[in-house]
């Protein structure tokens, strides 16, 4: 069991920055697949980026260029700096974390955080 406790969230107006951070509860992350996902009440839940165990990264087309996520192994901390907010970026989000690339990329960790609150004001 891993337990994954993101942070970082609040409210920002347009154009403004967050940094959400996903910390471990023990040495997982250069073991795992890291995601962020963000959900709004009413809509499903959205993949926003992905950062596989070699490093490699990839992010939803709404974010690409604005959202950088990365991962510190030594400080078992996930992070997603959020860049240029805009108000459809307000969103509950949530970190993920498998032991496997092949079920990162199809979206389907066994382990969750329990998400931080983003809200972006126009």
């Amino acid at each position: 069991q891993v337990d994954l406790v993101e942070s970082g969230g609040g409210s920002v107006e347009e154009g403004g920055s967050l940094r959400l951070s996903c910390t471990a509860s023990e040495d997982t992350y250069s073991r795992t697949c890291m995601g962020w996902f963000r959900q709004v009440p009413g809509k499903e839940r959205e993949a926003v980026a992905q950062i596989n165990k070699g490093g490699g990264t990839s992010y939803t087309d709404s974010v690409q260029g604005r959202f950088t996520i990365s991962k510190d192994n030594a400080k078992n901390t996930l992070y997603l700096q959020m860049n240029s907010l805009k108000p459809e970026d307000t969103a509950m989000y949530f970190c993920a974390a498998d032991g496997w690339d092949s079920r990162c990329a199809r979206n389907e960790y066994a382990y969750w955080g329990q998400g931080t609150q983003v809200t972006v004001s126009s």
